[in-house]
C-alpha cells in the first residue's frame, strides 16, 4: 500500500483493441495521486494520450459511485482489481505503489466480446433478464404496506440479491465463464417474494435457456464467482437456481 500524499509513477500495461484482434500497449504515468481513483487515472492517461496526439483509451464508466457496474476491468489479474467487494470505480490509487506495474484488462468472455479497448459487450445479461427477470402481472393500485407480508428472513435474502449490478465479474472470474451467479441473483430477488410466485416456473426456465443459448458456459462450484463480486453475492443463489429449475421441470405450469 501507498503511503503519505507523495505523488507515484505507474506503468501502465493495457489492452488496446480496435478490430477483431487485440495486443497489450505500454503506458508510463507520472504525477498520479494515491488519492485519486483508478477510473480518474485513467482520465490522465488518456488526457497524456490527447496532447501526444494519439487515439485515448476506451473504458466503459456511467455512475462512478459503484452502482451501475459498466466499470469492469481485470486490474492484475483479478476482476476489479486487488480490493474486496469494490468496483473498479470505486478503486483508489492507493492500493498501488509507486512505480508499479499495472496491468489492465477487459473482461473476456465468449458471451461478451470486446468491442474496443476496455469495452465489452453485456448486452447478452440484457437478454437473460429480458426473457424472464421482471414480474407482468397487473399489480393495480398501491397496496397497504401490510397487505402481502414478507418473512424477514426471505425479504433480507431477496434484498441481498437484488444487489447484483450485472458487472459481470463473476463470469469473468469462472473459468468456464458462467453467468449463474448473475442469473441465480435476478432469480433469486424474485422467487423469494409474493410477487414473484406466480410466474416462477417460467421465469427460471426462460432465463436459464436465455444463458445457455448466449454461450456462458457451466458452473463447477468453485466459488471464484462470489469471492470477485463486488457486491458480495452468495453462492447459495447457485443453490436456489438449481431448484427452482429442477422445481419447473417436475412442476410446470
Amino acid at each position: 500500500m501507498s503511503h503519505g500524499n507523495s505523488n507515484m509513477r505507474l506503468t501502465l500495461h493495457i489492452w488496446q483493441q480496435s478490430g477483431p484482434a487485440g495486443r497489450m500497449e505500454t503506458h508510463v504515468l507520472d504525477a498520479v495521486s494515491p488519492d485519486v481513483s483508478f477510473l480518474e487515472m485513467l482520465d490522465m492517461l488518456n488526457e497524456q494520450l490527447i496532447a501526444a496526439g494519439k487515439d485515448v483509451l476506451a473504458f466503459d464508466h456511467d455512475c462512478r459511485e459503484g452502482i451501475c457496474g459498466m466499470c469492469s476491468l481485470v486490474i492484475n489479474g483479478k476482476p476489479h482489481g486487488p480490493e474486496t467487494e469494490t468496483t473498479t470505480c470505486q478503486l483508489h490509487m492507493r492500493s498501488f505503489n509507486d512505480g508499479d506495474t499495472i496491468t489492465i484488462e477487459p473482461f473476456r468472455a465468449k458471451a461478451m466480446p470486446v468491442i474496443k479497448d476496455l469495452v465489452i459487450d453485456r448486452s447478452a445479461l440484457d437478454r437473460i433478464v429480458a426473457a424472464g427477470g421482471y414480474v407482468s402481472v397487473n399489480a393495480g393500485n398501491a397496496q397497504d404496506a401490510n397487505a402481502l407480508p414478507v418473512p424477514r428472513h426471505d425479504a433480507e435474502k431477496s434484498m441481498d440479491a437484488a444487489a447484483c449490478i450485472g458487472c459481470a465479474a463473476c463470469v469473468a472470474s469462472c473459468k468456464n465463464a458462467s453467468a449463474m451467479l448473475f442469473v441465480s441473483a435476478k432469480v433469486s430477488q424474485l422467487a423469494l417474494l409474493p410477487q414473484g410466485k406466480p410466474e416462477r416456473t417460467e421465469r427460471v426456465g426462460k432465463m436459464v435457456d436465455a444463458m445457455d443459448a448466449a454461450g456462458f458456459g457451466n458452473c463447477t462450484n468453485e466459488g471464484e464467482c462470489e469471492a470477485a463480486c463486488p457486491k458480495g453475492i452468495s453462492i447459495a443463489n447457485i443453490a436456489r437456481l438449481n431448484r427452482e429449475f429442477l422445481r419447473s421441470l417436475v412442476m410446470p405450469d
